[in-house]
This record gives structure tokens, sequence and C-alpha cells, in this order.
């Protein structure tokens, strides 16, 4: 028999088994697909999170508070000082009445708890914006302990350290999601691999039968191996559709800036791939492992 049409009896076959049996087959690829969801979203959250990192470091920036009592003379003074450095690209000189008309248009709600003080509450700021090249060659963490040691400065706000706690926490999500989309992957094989042992110990006579005229191992469980794939496959398939579905209705639903942070873009096409071949490579390996030689 050639490999064309041994195939074909290979699809055949598995297609009649996953009918025979779909209530337990159905679970097999339910279970695939959970865990491929899970791994996929947390890989779609740190994906988008990461990409977001990326871009803000891309527009560093640091932020000088003023003391309160500034004259605003000084702010071009000091704005002129911090444009000295070779890595700042620009510096923008924020008043007190500007942080309080910001405030303002943020945070509505709290408009009146500015408002209901005498003077202005909300200090002068320099945002100074920073040539990421030139930051990271050195020099930024000395001149911004001198600008710390300034008289006229309350706090400098550096960029850089929120950016590392959100580096912190994407590592922090890839790992768990590796954990446990592992975890439910190995549940999924371990279910697949007990189906498909079922489903050839109910054919025990025929595979008895098929030996006694001589049919080769690879022909007898040519049809398993392929059962398994295709549970796999639908599996993977599912995920990916479900994951679309919810970026899609996170979109459709939500506007918040944690959705545009961990949702911005969906999965590639390389990645979406990736979830299809680990679903069929599940659904191979526990046919693989369910078919030793005594389990047939």
């Amino acid at each position: 028999m050639s490999l064309a049409r041994a195939l074909r009896y290979f699809l055949r076959e598995a297609c009649l088994n996953l009918l025979r049996s779909w209530r337990v087959s159905l679970l097999a690829v339910l279970t695939i697909a959970v865990s491929l969801v899970l791994g996929g979203a947390f890989l779609l959250a740190s994906h988008n999170l990461a990409g977001s990192v990326e871009g803000w470091r891309g527009k560093l920036r640091v932020v000088v508070y003023l003391k309160p009592g500034t004259p605003a003379a000084e702010l071009p003074r000091l704005a002129a000082a911090a444009r000295a450095a070779p890595w700042v690209a620009g510096v923008d000189v924020v008043s007190s009445a500007v942080a309080r008309q910001r405030f303002r248009e943020t945070f509505p709600s709290l408009a009146d708890v500015i408002d209901s003080g005498e003077g202005e509450p909300l200090p002068a700021s320099l945002e100074v914006a920073l040539r990421r090249e030139q930051a990271e060659a050195g020099g930024l963490d000395a001149w911004l302990a001198d600008w710390r040691r300034r008289p006229e400065v309350a706090m400098v706000d550096d960029d850089r350290d929120w950016l590392g706690q959100v580096e912190t926490a994407v590592a922090v999500v890839r790992a768990v999601g590796l954990v446990l989309g592992g975890i439910l992957l190995g549940a999924a094989i371990f279910t697949i691999a007990s189906i498909i042992r079922l489903t050839a110990y109910l054919h025990h006579e025929e595979i008895a039968i098929m030996r006694l005229v001589g049919a080769t191992e690879f022909f007898i469980r040519g049809p398993f191996y392929v059962e398994g794939l295709i549970q796999g496959l639908i599996g993977g398939a599912l995920a990916s559709a479900g994951l679309y579905a919810a970026y899609n209705l996170i979109h459709a639903r939500s506007r918040s800036l944690l959705a545009a942070v961990l949702a911005g873009q969906f999965l590639s096409p390389r990645q979406l791939g990736l979830l299809l071949l680990l679903g069929a490579l599940a659904g191979l390996v526990g046919a693989i492992a369910s078919l030793r030689r005594e389990s047939l």
C-alpha cells in the first residue's frame, strides 16, 4: 500500500473513531482548548505589555517637581540649565496653574479637592524629555542626583524606576502563564492518552486479526496517531477562535487604559500557528504515550 493510500486510510479511520466516541473526544478537545486559551491569554497580555514598555522606553522622561513658593521667574533659568545636558531632548515648563488645569481634566471628580484650599496646591515642574541613546550611555544618574540636591527641587521622578517594575511584572505574567498552561496541557495530554487507549481496547479484536494477516505496527497505530493529532488541531483552533472573540469583546466594551495596554494588538499569525502546533503536538504525544506495545 502506498503512503498516500495509507494516510487516507488513517484519516478515514480516525474520523470514524471521533464520530463513534464524540462525547469523550469532545472532552479531550475542550481540555486542550482551555489550556491553550489560558496560555494564549497570558502570551497576549505579556506581548502587549512588553510592547508598551518598549514604546515608553523610547519616550523616556524625567519630571522635576519644584518646591512650593519657587518664584515663576526662576522657571526659565532652571529649564535652561536642564537643556544644557547632552541627553535632554526638550524641557516643558509646567506652572502651578497649568498643573491645576491638567488635574481638573484628568480627574474631574476630584476637582473640588484642589479648589477648596487657598493658593496653588500643585507645584510647578519641569518635564524633561530624554534622548534614549545618550541617556543609556552613562552620566544620567549623576545628573539626576545633582538635580535632587538643588534647593529649589522637591522631588525628581524618573520614568526608569516604574518601567523596571513593569518589566518585572511582564516576566511574572509570562512565568505564570507558562506554568499554568503547561499544567493544563499536561492534563490534556493525559486525557487524550486515556481516550485513545480506551478506543484501542474497544478494537482489540480487529487489531489482533490485523496482526495475524501481517499488518505492520505503523499501519495499526496510524489511525490512533491521526486521531490524537486531529483532536489537538481542533483544540488549538477553538482556542484561537476563543481568544479572538475575547479580544474583540474587550475592544468593543472597554475603553480603559488597562485594556489598551494588555490587549492593544492581537496575536501575530506566527503566534497563532504556534498555538495550533502546540495543540497538535499535545494530541500526538497523548496518542503515542497511550499506544505502548502492551496497550495494544
